[in-house]
């Protein structure tokens, strides 16, 4: 196996992670590889970049859950979805009602991991699912399922999420929590007497007759499987922290930007997704979509000519002070693509004064999939001296050949010359009239 750097040597050890040696090389905690750039295994599948899904297992009351949000509320700026085993446990028949306490909670039996991978497999390839909704009383799922869609992460949380390979098989990174059986115990009692509601006896009974031989059996030895094994779960800080530094070293760059080395994504946060979902969502009027549409194209506007060629150049400050600064190396023309592409215009002159600006047609022929290939790989590999940036790419094509997740047609929504009035009622006013932004 490889050396590792010194630095994360002692950043492990001041946190007391340990790294399994097996799977070290994969890791790559501080986000530098030796020799060429590998690709993730979260790769784009028929246009939809597959998530990053990342296990984490270990004892009950363990901390697993506390671990889960701190890798949340550090993420901040990339879509993250739980999903709990707990979710998929078999709900339980009369006659197991009648003898509950008899009933092993802690066995892989209980849980319907049929179910788990179904729900798994659909999210990593861009369908949103149904997680059941499990009742810790009544010891049966509700009703009332709970819809999760799609992310950027999804983090699978539960007992014995290693046991089964299918399962493992999914995860790009498997993180055991490792906290003292004491702990455990006396955090357990804790949460089943108020959360669930149980007494102290029948918690000590079911521990020392299944959660304990269970954890012995069925629990600890996934540990092997595990990539990072954190000590004393969610207590260990400088953990979370180089976990949370691989996670965004692996989601910092598009996998498309990797296929493409002319491809740019800018760094999504919580202001661009906040924009993005302004804009999908079809309810935006017709105001706000300009508004907030403004907004995003300014940031990509920007973000492209830092890509340009620039040169040295020196200036006198007020000071009388020098300072060595940098200009366009050339003269600059804005080409853009009639029509959606005009809503850009305004933008690239706030930022260019006095730029000349062209236009361009591309006409398309029909809407059958030999006229509708997937935009981002065909351009890129055909222009590879074009740069192209963008804020976010999307999926693909549904079965109608329209982009996914999408939009709608940007140029109409832009516009205001939306033609399907009848399906969105929120471009017309109370007699049907289309709205104009103008």
């Amino acid at each position: 196996m490889g050396s590792r750097p010194v630095d994360e040597v002692l950043d492990a050890a001041a946190a007391g992670v340990h790294y399994s040696t097996l799977r070290l090389d994969e890791l790559n905690i501080n986000g530098s590889m030796t020799g060429e750039e590998q690709p993730t295994t979260s790769g784009v599948e028929n246009g939809h970049q597959e998530p990053f899904v990342i296990g984490v297992a270990g004892g009950a009351s363990s901390g697993k859950s506390t671990v889960c949000k701190m890798i949340i509320d550090q993420l901040r700026d990339q879509r993250v979805v739980v999903v709990t085993q707990e979710s998929f446990y078999y709900g339980l028949s009369d006659e197991e009602l009648v003898h509950v306490h008899d009933y092993n909670f802690d066995h892989p039996d209980a849980f319907d991991t049929e179910l788990l991978l179904s729900c798994m497999e659909n999210l990593k390839h861009g369908k949103a699912v149904d997680i059941p909704n499990y009742n810790f009383k009544t010891y049966k799922s509700v009703a009332s399922a709970r819809k999760v869609n799609p992310s950027d992460v999804i983090i699978l949380e539960g007992i014995l999420v290693f046991h089964d390979s299918r399962v493992r098989d999914l995860m790009n990174m498997k993180i055991f929590v490792d906290t003292d059986a004491d702990v455990r115990l006396t955090r357990r009692i804790r949460r089943d007497t108020i959360e669930k509601g149980r007494d102290i006896k029948t918690v000590l009974d079911q521990y020392s007759k299944f959660v304990k031989p269970a954890f012995e059996d069925f629990i600890l030895p996934t540990k092997k499987y595990a990539d990072i094994i954190i000590p004393r779960g969610g207590d260990n800080d400088v953990a979370i922290d180089l976990i949370v530094q691989h996670i965004r070293t692996k989601l910092g760059q598009h996998d498309l930007c990797k296929v493409h080395p002319n491809l740019y994504v800018i760094q999504t946060t919580y202001q661009i997704r906040g924009m993005h979902t302004i804009i999908r969502d079809a309810a935006t009027t017709t105001h706000d979509f300009i508004f907030y549409a403004d907004r995003l194209i300014r940031l990509v506007v920007e973000h492209g000519l830092g890509h340009l060629p620039f040169k040295e150049k020196q200036v006198i400050t007020p000071t009388g002070s020098v300072y060595t600064g940098v200009e366009f190396s050339k003269r600059l023309c804005g080409i853009s693509v009639i029509r959606s592409g005009e809503s850009m215009e305004n933008a690239l002159r706030a930022c260019c004064k006095g730029i000349k600006i062209g236009k361009i047609l591309i006409h398309r022929e029909g809407d059958n999939g030999k006229q509708a290939p997937q935009g981002v790989h065909v351009v890129s590999k055909r222009f590879p001296r074009v740069k192209i940036v963008t804020s976010e790419i999307e999926f693909g094509l549904n079965d109608d050949f329209r982009v996914i997740p999408g939009m709608g047609e940007f140029g109409d929504r832009y516009f205001g010359t939306d033609d399907y009035q009848s399906s969105t009622p929120f471009f017309c006013d109370e007699k049907n009239r289309v709205r104009c932004p103008y």
